[in-house]
């Protein structure tokens, strides 16, 4: 493969980068208090259920998410976080990239309808995909570091 600057891995390690960039700066413009004290992200996640198309999302929301708002309140912060951090470092980055997947696969499901959340979370499933099977841990990562994921 050629490139121009850095090599092929490389590459894939600045998108790997790139994309825990966007998952730290999802979890860092949420408002905690209102997300923790007031049921705010969840609240609005509720509403957006409530009118979905799909029968199955909104029976499963009502199943999952419903009762118990504040545990998923953490559940979503706290993995935007999680994801941002172990793709930015490549510490577990397999298990990272897929969890970011199907968080982002979530999203797009849930918020059908919003064409701006389906631009974004798409372009960040696709960049998952394409990192996972690049194996972008090979490269500036605690994995690499720690022999972790050959």
């Amino acid at each position: 493969m050629d490139t121009i600057w850095l090599d092929g891995a490389e590459w894939l390690a600045v998108l790997r980068i790139g994309l825990g960039l966007w998952w730290l700066e999802s979890w860092r413009h949420k408002d905690k208090k209102a997300w923790f004290r007031e049921g705010s992200g969840i609240a609005w996640a509720a509403g957006v259920a409530e009118k979905h198309r799909w029968a199955a999302v909104r029976s499963g929301f009502d199943v999952v998410v419903r009762p118990r708002p504040k545990a998923m309140a953490h559940v979503v912060v706290y993995a935007e976080l999680a994801l941002g951090l172990g793709l930015i470092l490549g510490f577990l980055t397999p298990v990272a990239l897929v969890g970011g997947l199907l968080l982002n696969l979530l999203y797009l499901v849930l918020m059908i309808h919003d064409w701006a959340e389906q631009g974004q979370n798409s372009m960040m499933a696709l960049i998952s995909v394409v990192a996972l099977f690049g194996m972008s841990w090979q490269t500036w990562s605690l994995d690499s570091a720690l022999g972790l994921f050959p």
